[in-house]
């Protein structure tokens, strides 16, 4: 079902106009795209420009107005256009169980002028071990176990949510049903990688999503099964950490690297062990660990080193964390709450002494994990 969302705000005022000089650089549109006359009488590029500037509140209907409208938001070209124009926001959309153990839900958080706002409900039953990954300005939600209504499987669905469009969406089902496995945009494909399948067994195969296509491949698997893991990209690979290989901590400690272009994998020894909650700034990877939760391991790829920061008692006594990130600057969400809560804030690029501060941006109840969406 379509939702369409439509809050007051002003459309483009005048000194969101460019400058004459202003040179624009779209994409080349790739075989198969064809958004028809965007706005009849207007060249297509001027067309384009006149959709970006409008505010994203407006975008599901805009959707609605024409399929060339529809194709334009929901299309990389319309998030190129939006950032040439400076008109490209991020938003963090945080999954939610609420009080009372409702939920989850999705929800965007909002500005200090905007109150969060939930998403339609996702799909399919209820899942728990499922995971999230962002492609292409979409959030994907992938697999994970069924637990709702009485039935209990794993499962191979994936849906996806167009941010713009505010609407959910089937994908191409998985190859192989998992839960409790990694996954990671890498080069604009989705890895995932392990897990535990449906017999219960752990798992070392490996499978990667076309977007273009709409098609998973099975790919080269890990030399090993491992699950309860977690990827992210760096220098266009595919990087694996945590989780358990067997039922031994110490097996958690190295860390899986793949290698799209040599179609190979190879093994650090530097990994991390029982990672409660991670996000990637600046080819920088955050860490809270479930053995300290006032500390942040900071993991640099170029050099597999790691570096640990003290997380201050400032806005929250607190000892778990959920990270999110905006604009450059990590989040920690409270999980716990707690009389004058504030969010706490890390900034990596602020001199020394002045990295953390607080923000008033939360979530509504017990964050389980965010991602940051650029629209």
């Amino acid at each position: 079902m379509l939702t369409l969302v439509g809050a007051r705000e002003p459309f483009v005022k005048a000194q969101t106009n460019l400058p004459a000089t202003m040179q624009l650089k779209f994409p080349t549109r790739t075989q198969g795209d064809s958004y028809g006359a965007l706005i009849p009488g207007l060249p297509e590029d001027l067309a384009k420009v006149c959709l970006a500037l409008v505010p994203r509140s407006y975008f599901p209907v805009m959707g609605a107005v024409s399929k060339s409208w529809m194709s334009f938001i929901g299309s990389k070209e319309f998030i190129a256009v939006r950032k040439e124009v400076g008109r490209l926001e991020e938003r963090i959309y945080a999954l939610i169980t609420g009080d009372g153990g409702k939920g989850p839900y999705w929800e965007v958080l909002g500005s200090l002028e905007q109150q969060n706002r939930m998403l339609p409900p996702m799909p399919g039953l209820t899942k728990a071990g499922f995971s999230v990954v962002v492609l292409d300005g979409k959030l994907l939600v992938m697999a994970g176990y069924v637990v709702d209504y009485g039935k209990e499987c794993v499962s191979d669905e994936v849906y996806q949510y167009d941010a713009r469009l505010n609407r959910w969406a089937a994908l191409a089902k998985m190859n192989v049903a998992r839960r409790d496995f990694a996954c990671a945009e890498v080069n604009g494909a989705v890895y995932v990688a392990g897990g535990f399948g449906s017999d219960g067994d752990g798992l070392s195969s490996v499978e990667v999503y076309d977007p273009q296509r709409n098609k998973w491949t099975i790919i080269e698997s890990l030399r090993r099964p491992r699950w309860g893991s977690f990827a992210c990209s760096f220098n266009g690979k595919l990087y694996i950490m945590d989780g358990r290989s067997s039922f031994t901590i110490g097996n958690s400690r190295f860390i899986d690297v793949y290698d799209p272009i040599l179609h190979s994998w190879t093994e650090i020894k530097k990994g991390c062990v029982m990672v409660t909650s991670h996000a990637v700034i600046d080819k920088r990877l955050f860490c809270i660990e479930w053995k300290n939760q006032r500390s942040l391991a900071i993991f640099n790829p170029s050099d597999s080193s790691w570096q640990k920061i003290l997380v201050p008692l400032t806005g929250s006594s607190t000892t778990l964390f959920s990270l999110g990130v905006l604009d450059g600057k990590l989040l920690l969400f409270s999980q716990e709450e707690e009389p004058g809560y504030q969010t706490l804030m890390y900034d990596p690029t602020a001199p020394a002494g002045y990295e953390w501060h607080t923000s008033t941006l939360k979530p509504s109840g017990l964050c389980l994990c965010s991602v940051t969406i650029e629209s």
